[in-house]
């Protein structure tokens, strides 16, 4: 039997609340055993950030589909606009904070199906 695909649409991924937005999974090893990486797309509100953290085991991609961020890398900030993608290594410092007046819409991508998160404040 050849293997089945998962199809998740948005509207049916349900929305993981936080003070600052939103995340909603489209992919990870919790939707299917079968995963190799998760996936999904954060909403970030005008005037928020999410809190800065660090992934212990996995890549992160983010790629802005709407509003700007400046996103932190290290020690460094980055303005980030429709169509930029950043690649965060495994073990380094980020957070995105909406630089903007409307929501910031990303899509995110981890190398992982269980992707750790390890926030340094609240």
């Amino acid at each position: 039997m050849s293997p089945q695909p998962t199809i998740t649409r948005l509207n049916d991924a349900a929305p993981v609340p936080f003070p600052w937005g939103q995340l909603q999974w489209l992919c990870n090893g919790q939707i299917d055993a079968g995963a190799e990486t998760t996936f999904g797309i954060c909403t970030i509100q005008p005037g928020q950030r999410n809190p800065r953290h660090y992934h212990p085991n996995c890549e992160e991609i983010l790629y802005v589909l709407s509003g700007v961020c400046d996103h932190t890398f290290g020690d460094d900030t980055h303005r980030m606009t429709p169509g930029d993608m950043i690649l965060i290594p495994q073990g380094v410092h980020h957070n995105a904070i909406n630089a903007g007046d409307e929501p910031l819409v990303c899509v995110i991508s981890f190398s992982s199906p269980d992707r750790e998160a390890v926030f340094l404040e609240e």
